[in-house]
């Protein structure tokens, strides 16, 4: 290994954490909130996020091995297999981002007649094409055993290399599995997503419009406040502007090498750099990592069932915490009030056998102690009462 493979397996290993955890925390959030659940959107980060994190559990792993051991990772019917899962979990994330634009386009552009254009039953239709789309290519390299081994991006997918002999059929599927699924999703994701940055435009303008007619009515109000309201309007603009190109941007910069790669490679007469070819798929590795984050983690609701689930953890662990230090004391006090051995033994001594007598007979004076107190309370109650009859004879005699 090289310096190059070495920082290589370091990013993969980084990735391969960080995809595991922010996928897990994404679907315990849509277990636990049932607001979350409700919606449609819910539906799409829910098919994202189970194909992110078995994207890490099995392309991942086998590409870090591949660059460790600069081989093959386990047989040819094992990379068979673990080549349909990347690039049928590759397309089924693509085709699911596609599915999110739409209805945040449908979201930001119908408002009104939103909950009657998508429902939970066309977001099922919508996956169900997704899953049907992705197992067709998948499908098809498998059976014309086009998945292998390539050394170029140390990882199970499709190979070049073994499908030689088909030629013109093998090029012919590469482009179009790009075309449909890569291609396609950028055009979804540019064209809605654009047209809600225009809706979102032109409602930021209205509501400038209103703010600075107020601003204008108002004559007497401060200058730091006129300050703080045109300072929201840049903030408003700005707002919309960084989340679509969020959108796109990772999407470009994750995807964009990887199958410029692997079409280059088709017609390419001379070898690739392989650093180049495990980069590329590195990045497009990173985009199950950034996934999470991207649409789910950083929204209000998924933010607020994080921290409600943290503050359970941590109350639940001090107050485990809690109980363990009160049982230890227990125990200790426990320990140290009662005696080590029987008094009655031979080793006892006559000092350790009185002292055990005299325990035993401390809860007996308590209680005679106790019950004389109560005598003497009931007794100071009877003559306050007899006191209290004969001044009250005494005041009748008087008034007598």
């Amino acid at each position: 290994m090289d310096a190059a493979d070495v920082v290589a397996s370091l990013l993969i290993l980084g990735i391969i954490v960080v995809s595991l955890l922010s996928n897990v925390v994404v679907l315990i959030c849509f277990l636990y909130n049932p607001e979350i659940r409700k919606q449609v959107p819910a539906l799409f980060i829910l098919n994202l996020s189970f194909c992110n994190l078995l994207q890490s559990v099995s392309n991942m792993p086998l590409t870090l091995v591949g660059l460790v051991t600069s081989g093959h990772p386990g047989g040819s019917g094992f990379c068979q297999i673990v080549g349909f899962l990347d690039t049928f979990l590759t397309t089924n994330s693509m085709l699911s981002m596609a599915a999110l634009s739409i209805d945040r386009w449908v979201a930001v552009v119908f408002p009104l007649s939103y909950h009657s254009r998508i429902r939970h039953r066309d977001a099922v239709l919508a996956l169900a094409y997704t899953w049907i789309h992705s197992m067709c290519f998948s499908a098809v390299a498998t059976c014309r055993s086009w998945l292998g081994y390539n050394h170029l991006y140390a990882s199970c997918t499709l190979c070049s290399v073994r499908a030689k002999a088909a030629g013109k059929q093998f090029i012919v599927f590469t482009v179009a599995l790009h075309c449909l699924t890569f291609l396609l999703t950028l055009i979804v994701m540019c064209v809605t997503y654009l047209k809600v940055l225009k809706v979102a435009r032109s409602h930021c303008k209205r509501i400038d419009v209103i703010t600075m007619q107020t601003l204008v009515l108002l004559v007497d109000i401060h200058p730091s406040v006129r300050q703080k309201c045109l300072e929201e309007q840049k903030r408003r603009r700005q707002r919309a502007t960084k989340k679509i190109s969020t959108f796109i941007g990772t999407f470009v910069v994750c995807f964009t090498p990887y199958v410029i790669t692997s079409i280059v490679e088709l017609f390419s007469p001379g070898p690739i750099n392989p650093h180049w070819g495990v980069f590329s798929k590195c990045l497009a590795y990173s985009k199950a990592a950034s996934d999470p984050f991207v649409y789910s983690l950083l929204r209000y609701q998924y933010r607020k069932t994080c921290s409600l689930l943290a503050n359970k953890a941590l109350k639940r662990r001090s107050l485990n915490s809690s109980t363990f230090t009160v049982e230890n004391k227990a125990r200790t006090t426990a320990a140290n009030s009662n005696p080590t051995s029987d008094p009655c033994s031979c080793g006892q001594t006559g000092s350790d056998v009185r002292s055990v007598s005299i325990r035993l007979r401390a809860p007996r004076s308590a209680a005679r102690s106790s019950e004389g107190r109560r005598r003497e309370r009931a007794g100071g109650a009877e003559t306050e009462r007899r006191g209290g009859r004969k001044e009250q004879r005494r005041k009748n005699k008087r008034n007598i």
